[in-house]
């Protein structure tokens, strides 16, 4: 690696630096403060753990995305953090354990082994937050609303609310019969969009009957709320479980209507994100212009089975950086206040320490001028529209001439 190679990052991995930080970090704060008031309470887990505990009941999504490295002091298998979410759900079910609902919430980075979208990042900081110990639909409402309002709070206001829900495609395969190969290869071409491909492998696999045009019609149930009354159509037959699936997407739209009724509702009966554990309502935040999802989310009950306590769950998350950035978030800093490098005598100096300790605990930022670039440092000259002067027995703020 030659010297100028050796400050290049790699590939998805970026840092934060100061004004884009100090934004990051507030609206981070401003979130778990929202979230505090909502009665979420904060968690922080490790970000390495077994792989046994880390990846079980997450799905290959994450199994792939996954960074695994070698124990020194056990030997056996650690995993760099993919998602969050696995490891509030063994919280809930071993360290921090409710016998009703348990809310938590949590912001911390997570590591991909490949970027989930084309120059997507590698490294995001996730914040979500999890409802634990809820069946009922309304524990799906809380955390949609939730998930606007943190939206909402980074400054994005155009939101187009995507809704699914996997039951419609998992019973329509069971009346399919299909086997888990059939499953995946129709998954893959569900999330393809592949209308024709569809029409071809259904009319190859399946021939005629009810279950061939039930699946047939899937990839055409995408659209605002007129969507549902044509599934109802369309689907007429199908088991109980799909219209069971309709009715509480009709639930929860009606709710979110009542409450968000700027937000843009869409339909995607075919979508497939999240299949691998998710387990019943599935959906995700879009704004125009803006092509990846900026958070999403679902039910995933059952998680916590593999940790020996199976618990209703629904859950969001988001990357903070990207909604930083896409999001009206902050408003400008305020200018610093410059300290002289040099206050005269002893007496003067206790004095403008004691001035400059008070203005800091006003909310003030008060830079120190250094004697060694008390003259050449422009940045921060730049950063002070003040300065502190002595002026007669004290020192006081005044404008700073450019």
């Amino acid at each position: 690696m030659t010297q100028a190679e050796r400050w290049m990052l790699p590939d998805g991995i970026a840092e934060i630096l100061p004004a884009d930080a100090k934004r990051v970090e507030t609206l981070r704060r401003n979130l778990l403060d929202l979230y505090h008031r909502w009665g979420y309470e904060l968690i922080i887990p490790p970000m390495v753990e077994f792989t046994d505990s880390l990846l079980i009941g997450m799905g290959r999504d994450v199994d792939l995305s996954t960074f695994r490295v070698t124990d020194q002091l056990s030997g056996r298998i650690l995993g760099i953090r993919a998602d969050i979410t696995p490891q509030a759900a063994r919280i809930d079910s071993h360290s921090f354990p409710r016998s009703g609902a348990n809310r938590l919430c949590y912001a911390g980075q997570v590591l991909y082994t490949r970027p989930r979208a084309p120059m997507g990042p590698r490294a995001p900081i996730q914040i979500g937050a999890e409802l634990y110990g809820v069946q009922s639909l309304q524990g799906d409402i809380e955390v949609i609303s939730l998930m606007i309002e943190t939206l909402h709070m980074a400054g994005i206001r155009e939101i187009h609310l995507d809704l699914g829900h996997v039951a419609i495609f998992r019973s329509l395969a069971e009346a399919a019969g299909l086997d888990a190969d059939q499953q995946q290869e129709l998954i893959r071409l569900l999330q393809s969009k592949a209308v024709a491909d569809i029409e071809r492998w259904v009319e190859e696999n399946l021939g005629s009957g009810d279950a061939a045009n039930w699946l047939r019609n899937l990839p055409r149930l995408a659209g605002g709320t007129e969507c549902l009354a044509r599934a109802r159509e369309l689907l007429d037959g199908a088991p109980a479980a799909l219209r069971d699936a309709l009715q509480e997407l009709q639930q929860v739209a009606d709710a979110v209507a009542r409450r968000y009724p700027q937000v843009a509702l869409f339909f995607d009966l075919g979508e497939m994100r999240g299949y691998d554990y998710e387990t019943g309502l599935v959906f995700a935040a879009y704004s125009p212009g803006h092509g990846e999802a900026l958070a999403n989310g679902g039910r995933y009950n059952g998680i916590g089975a593999v940790f020996g306590r199976d618990r209703a769950a629904t859950g969001f998350s988001t990357d903070l950086v990207a909604i930083n950035t896409l999001g009206a978030n902050g408003k400008r800093e305020a200018g610093a206040i410059l300290a002289p490098a040099e206050a005269g005598d002893r007496e003067q100096g206790d004095q403008l320490w004691q001035t400059v300790q008070q203005l800091r605990a006003d909310g003030e930022i008060v830079i120190a001028a250094m004697p060694e670039t008390a003259d050449a440092d422009s940045e921060t000259l730049a950063r002070c529209d003040r300065e502190l002067c002595r002026e007669g027995n004290g020192w006081v703020v005044k404008p700073r001439s450019q």
